[in-house]
């Protein structure tokens, strides 16, 4: 799967997470929060999310805390 974090309107950070064959611009343009601070693709490795890799197109990748945010937006 891929992700993408956003910064919402209060200023927090929000993951989007989708499929592989849709394009990380495409789902960029159907998002209305104004700032991008991270992208990359995410998975499931024994039980744990992990986030790796890079959006080329949005020009952006995976920082070290988004496993996390993923993780308590689950929660």
């Amino acid at each position: 799967m891929k992700y993408i974090i956003f910064e919402d309107f209060a200023g927090e950070a929000t993951p989007v997470i989708f499929p592989r064959r849709i394009d990380f611009e495409e789902m960029r343009e159907q998002v209305p929060y104004t700032k991008v601070l991270s992208a990359g693709m995410v998975s499931l490795e024994q039980g744990m999310i992990k986030c790796h890799g890079r959006s080329v197109e949005l020009g952006l990748g995976s920082l070290g805390g988004d496993s996390r945010i993923i993780t308590n937006h689950l929660a």
